[in-house]
This record gives structure tokens, C-alpha cells and sequence, in this order.
């Protein structure tokens, strides 16, 4: 059984085999040329996509015949991670635990226990966790991403215009025309040679805006090993948009 919700909310209410109810909330694009069905990383659910002037109840049916692969995919959504006191959270491939210090100030900052581990201590009120561990997580991004963008466009005697680091929910990094490069802060949560390829990968744009073999080459030239780390990002990347 598949019923609507009003309209004006635009959510498509979806009845599965066993009673699970899934709402799948309805966004139309002035680009769509046909209606989709897909699962947002970031957001953790589902969405359908549809053309300009197609209401939502027209989608029942489609939505309704991919309510199986719906269900398939979202089964293997990686868990959410809140940032919140007791959470795990990796930074360039090493665990730091999060701890909520609401009599402290000064922000956020590490502290490294003699026995390896490495803990995250946050202050102030635990409305304002989540936002400051983002806010330093950004800022660690920014850290390792700019010198190393410096680096590789020097070695291919290049220069790099502005170097952004924003939550970007379908592109790791990108490299405009003017040689101005943009990152994703979630390659910190990565291991730290995953986030090394994609700049890398993004300074071989400032000689070729394509993936022509001749890119590839550039990429292979400034880090040998890149494959791996690209198959590392295709197989856990959905992983890192789980966290916050």
C-alpha cells in the first residue's frame, strides 16, 4: 500500500512489505528531464527528484516500483555519527574520542594520553558541541590541505589561485579555471594519503581540466600509489558524510 501526504508537503509516504512507513521527501529541479529516485549520503535518506511542474502524487507509482532498491540502499547507509560527548571520530586515519568539558573554555583542543590514545575536549554548552567540533574539524581540513596544494602545483610549475575548504555534499574538491581550488573539509576524516590524493588529484586539473590519460599520468606522476587511495574513497566515502 502507497498513500500521499498533503501536497503542500511535498514528502511522498511509502508503505513497505512489513509496515515500515519511509517518507521520501519530493524536490523538483528546473534540470530534471525525468523523475529520480536516490539516496542523499549526506542528508542519510531518501529523495525524489522531479521535473518542473510534476506533482507529487504522479511519482506514486514510479517511487512504488523502486520501493525494493529504496529499501536495498538504505539498508546500507552507514550508521550516523552525532558529534556528541563519547563519540569516535577519526582525523587524517588516527581515532580521537569526544569529550565534553561544559566547565572549560577555549574551544576545542586534543589531549594525547600516554597510552596512545587521543581524546577531543570540547567546552562550553552542549548545544554549541556539535558546531565547534565542526569548526575545528574545518580548520584542521584547511591545515593539511594547504600546504600540500602548494606543493603539487609547484611541482607542476604551476600556481594555485584561492584554496576553499566547504561541506560539499557530491564533490571531494574541485579546480576552476582560474587555478582556485575547493575541498571538502570531510577528507580530514579520512586517512591521511586518501586526503593527499585528492589534492592531488585537483592540482593535476590546473594543467588538465579533463581525465584525459595525459591527466592520469599527472596524478600517477605526483603520487604513484594514487589507485588505491581513489578505491579507498569509492568504497568508504559515503562513510565520511555520516559524521556531524
Amino acid at each position: 500500500m502507497t498513500r500521499t501526504a498533503p501536497l503542500e508537503q511535498d514528502v511522498l509516504l511509502l508503505t513497505d512489505t512489513d509496515g515500515t512507513e519511509i517518507a521520501v521527501p519530493a524536490r523538483r529541479s528546473a534540470r530534471a528531464r525525468r523523475m529520480l529516485l536516490r539516496v542523499d549520503p549526506v542528508r542519510g535518506g531518501p529523495e525524489l527528484v522531479l521535473p518542473a511542474g510534476v506533482k507529487v502524487e504522479t511519482a506514486e507509482p514510479f517511487a512504488r516500483e523502486n520501493l525494493g532498491w529504496l529499501r536495498a540502499r538504505l539498508a546500507h547507509l552507514p550508521a550516523r555519527v552525532r558529534f556528541a560527548d563519547g563519540a569516535i571520530v577519526p582525523i587524517l586515519g588516527r581515532d580521537h574520542l569526544i569529550r565534553h568539558r561544559p566547565d572549560q573554555r577555549g574551544g576545542v583542543w586534543r589531549l594525547e594520553d600516554p597510552d596512545g590514545s587521543v581524546e577531543l575536549h570540547v567546552s562550553g554548552g552542549g548545544e554549541h558541541l556539535p558546531r565547534r567540533l565542526t569548526d575545528f574539524l574545518k580548520a584542521e581540513a584547511r591545515k593539511a590541505i594547504m600546504p600540500l596544494a602548494r606543493d603539487y602545483a609547484a611541482d607542476l610549475d604551476r600556481r594555485v589561485g584561492r584554496v576553499t575548504v566547504r561541506d560539499t555534499a557530491t564533490r571531494w574538491g574541485s579546480c576552476t579555471a582560474r587555478g582556485d581550488l575547493s575541498f571538502s573539509w570531510r577528507l580530514v576524516l579520512a586517512p591521511e594519503a586518501v586526503l593527499d590524493y585528492v589534492v592531488a588529484h585537483e592540482a593535476a586539473h590546473l594543467v588538465e581540466m579533463n581525465h584525459s590519460d595525459r591527466f592520469w599520468r599527472l596524478v600517477e606522476r605526483l603520487m604513484p600509489d594514487y589507485r588505491r587511495h581513489r578505491a579507498w574513497l569509492k568504497r568508504h566515502g559515503a562513510k565520511l558524510h555520516a559524521y556531524g
